[in-house]
C-alpha cells in the first residue's frame, strides 16, 4: 500500500506533498530524523491530508496531480476550511 500525503507548517504557513510506503516513518523522517532539506526548515509538520493506493505508479500520479497548480489549489482550500 502507498500514501500519497500532505504536510502543514502552520508556523510558516508551507505544504509539502509527498507520497511513501511507509507513512508513520516518513512523518518521523520529516519531523525528527531528518538533518538537512526542505522539511527540515519548517518544522514543526502535521499531518493534513492522505489517500492511500494499490500500487506505486498510481500513488505518484497523484502526487504529480496535487503538485499541479489545480492540486495545490484544492491543498489550500483544505487548508482554508480547517
Amino acid at each position: 500500500m502507498y500514501h500519497v500525503y500532505v504536510l502543514y507548517s502552520l508556523r510558516y504557513n508551507k505544504i509539502y506533498i509527498g507520497f511513501t510506503s511507509d507513512l508513520e516513518q516518513r512523518l518521523l523522517s520529516h519531523n525528527v530524523l531528518s538533518t538537512k532539506g526542505y522539511t527540515v526548515k519548517y518544522r514543526p509538520w502535521s499531518l493534513l491530508f492522505t489517500e492511500s493506493y494499490e500500487n506505486k505508479a498510481d500513488a505518484m500520479k497523484r502526487e504529480k496531480q496535487l503538485k499541479g497548480g489545480k492540486g495545490r489549489a484544492f491543498i489550500w482550500n483544505v487548508i482554508k476550511e480547517k
